[in-house]
């Protein structure tokens, strides 16, 4: 229960639950998900932030610790800096308009 309020609370600090990742680490095995679980109140809505999901693919491809998934990783993370840095690309959570899938694939474009 500590945990949930703590990384609720941490959460914003970096702007909302839409935006944070999370990691579960123990000593051979992690899991890795956004701070805000799987928001079934708005699931299937197209109005979720899928910015904690991907940032979390980030955190396990670092976690992995090879090169190439950290340079993964890396993308990953300067991919979704360059989509949130224009303030047109946000989600209703942030104060925006776009979608879940339509912030997916800006993120996706940001990679190439």
């Amino acid at each position: 229960m500590f945990g949930d309020i703590l990384s609720d609370l941490a959460a914003g600090l970096v702007g909302g639950m839409g935006i944070a990742p999370s990691a579960d680490l123990g000593d051979d095995c992690g899991v890795f998900q956004p701070s805000h679980g799987s928001a079934p109140d708005i699931a299937g809505k197209g109005i979720a932030n899928p910015i904690a999901t991907i940032l979390s693919v980030a955190l396990m491809l670092d976690w992995l610790g090879h090169p190439q998934t950290m340079l993964g990783a890396a993308m990953i993370r300067r991919a979704v800096e360059a989509v949130l840095s224009d303030p047109i690309n946000r989600t209703s959570d942030l104060g925006g308009a776009l979608g879940t899938a339509e912030m997916g694939r800006r993120v996706i474009a940001a990679l190439a």
